[in-house]
């Protein structure tokens, strides 16, 4: 009797079980799914970080989140990836001063390319103090009032002299106020600044009169009692009456 042979060897490799792909699928290198140096937790990394789109975050915190791994083994894992060259990280200043992480995947390291160096950021000047404070601050203020009213830095700069004059011309900050927003034109405002500088300039009161200073009439000697006669007289000390002091001579 014949016994059936086996063509199987003897040691069975992985035989795949192929399907094609047309949608929701990844297309990884070789010398990634392969890498001779990289761990397997490395590689399983770097595999799903090239399945995200741009923009997605593979921070450590976020891959612990969605990984049972900790914190230490995926870290370690990154710092694998970057030395290989797939992934670079780099903390650059942006336009406004605020520190942010770039970061690139690189799907064929051969090709990547350094970041660009980033232009520091020169730091803005502090804006200068209104030159005239109280000013300012009501000028700043009457967009309470009226929306319609918001006045740029340089506006409340222009336009502060000319309230300042009418402060000095003991105007309160009230009624200027009230004078400038009172009776505004219906719709929108294009130019506060400039409807504010005609108010100023056409509506400011004149200076006030000076106070005449009014002459006091002098005050009235006290009443005294004559020392000769007793009668009553005013005198500014004690003695004698008109009368009695003509008698006296």
């Amino acid at each position: 009797m014949t016994v059936a042979q086996s063509s199987a060897p003897a040691r069975a490799g992985v035989v795949h079980i192929k399907h094609r792909h047309t949608t929701h699928f990844t297309v990884v290198g070789n010398h990634l799914a392969q890498h001779a140096d990289l761990s397997l937790v490395a590689i399983g990394i770097g595999v799903y970080v090239q399945s995200l789109p741009d923009g997605a975050t593979i921070g450590i915190k976020d891959l612990t989140r969605r990984f049972p791994e900790g914190e230490i083994t995926i870290a370690r894992a990154l710092r694998e990836l970057e030395k290989a060259g797939y992934l670079e990280r780099r903390r650059v200043r942006n336009d406004k001063g605020q520190v942010a992480t770039v970061t690139r995947w690189y799907e064929q390291p051969t090709s990547a390319a350094p970041l660009a160096p980033v232009k520091p950021t020169e730091p803005q000047p502090e804006p200068e103090a209104p030159a005239d404070p109280p000013a300012a601050e009501l000028l700043a203020a009457l967009r309470r009032r009226d929306p319609r009213l918001l006045l740029s830095r340089k506006d409340i700069a222009a336009l502060a002299p000319a309230v300042r004059d009418w402060l000095d011309r003991g105007i309160s900050p009230a009624q200027i106020t009230r004078t400038l927003t009172a009776d505004l034109p219906v719709g929108p405002i294009r130019r506060p600044a400039r409807l504010l500088a005609h108010r100023l300039r056409e509506w400011i009161p004149p200076h006030l009169p000076a106070i005449e200073e009014k002459q006091v009439p002098p005050r009235p000697h006290p009443l005294q009692t004559c020392d000769g006669c007793d009668r009553a007289f005013r005198a500014p000390a004690p003695g004698l009456c008109r009368d009695c002091r003509t008698a006296a001579a």
